[in-house]
């Protein structure tokens, strides 16, 4: 399927690893002129030529923290500057540690809204204004399921997922009469070196082996399995297409049936 995206450019923050890097990738793969924003440097850079070598298309990496809003402009320009006005915006910085309210201080809670919720505002208020002047843009924040599946264990990703899906659906009602597409996906279990961490932090939390954690996420997924970012990535580069120009104000979960919910 072509998606007609060719000379489109993107914006992907957290773009050097897991889901955001499968994202870059899969957006260069389909012509896309593709930045991606992270905090280690020289890694953004690898992976840029990486992203390069595998498709043909220029990469181009800003490094720059979300929490950061000087970062998240200068990232943002320098989009402009490498490649023209900002076409897609997918928002994917961010990450809450597993953790109960007790053992969760402040610093925490602040760090994630800082950076996750915070860090998608942030970025969307900086590219909004020229793409509702030109009358086309998308805005994909990669959320999570643990949004409408709150979790004792997993209390402020939670929360800051919960306030993330009311906010790409209210942005979404905003920028719809100038043909801006607000939408986010809700990544289930999927295998990056996140997945991981979260799978050791919940092993920690409730005294069991990682194995033992592990097993026990996959029996919750009908699928039977967990998802590659591959399975992310390419219903996010369909929503960056004309093919889905009807589809806004919604969250998509990705996560193999395991989100079971109205």
């Amino acid at each position: 399927m072509d998606l007609k995206l060719t000379g489109k450019v993107a914006v992907v923050t957290g773009g050097s690893l897991g889901i955001g890097r499968a994202i870059a990738a899969e957006l260069a793969a389909e012509g896309v002129d593709v930045v991606i924003a992270a905090r280690d440097a020289a890694r953004l850079e690898a992976v840029a030529a990486e992203i390069s070598a595998e498709t043909g298309r220029r990469v181009v990496a800003a490094a720059g923290d979300m929490t950061n809003p000087a970062d998240i402009a200068r990232v943002m320009e320098a989009a402009r500057q490498a490649f023209g006005p900002i076409d897609i915006l997918v928002n994917n910085a961010g990450a809450s540690p597993m953790g109960r309210i007790a053992d969760t201080a402040d610093a925490v809670w602040e760090k994630s809204i800082n950076l996750k919720l915070m860090g998608y505002v942030r970025s969307a208020r900086d590219v909004l204004p020229a793409m509702r002047a030109r009358r086309w843009g998308r805005i994909i924040n990669v959320i999570g399921r643990s949004g409408h599946q709150p979790r004792a264990a997993y209390m402020t990703g939670g929360a800051v997922n919960a306030a993330l899906l009311n906010f790409t659906l209210a942005l979404a009602e905003e920028c719809a009469p100038d043909n801006v597409l607000v939408t986010g996906v809700n990544p289930g279990p999927v295998q990056t070196d996140r997945w991981n961490t979260l799978i050791a932090q919940g092993a920690a939390i409730a005294g069991q082996g990682a194995d033992q954690t592990n097993k026990a996420a996959i029996a919750s997924v009908p699928l039977g399995r967990v998802g590659l970012p591959d399975e992310v990535s390419g219903m996010v580069a369909f929503l960056c297409s004309d093919r889905a120009s009807f589809i806004t104000g919604t969250c998509i979960n990705i996560d193999g049936g395991g989100t079971r919910c109205i």
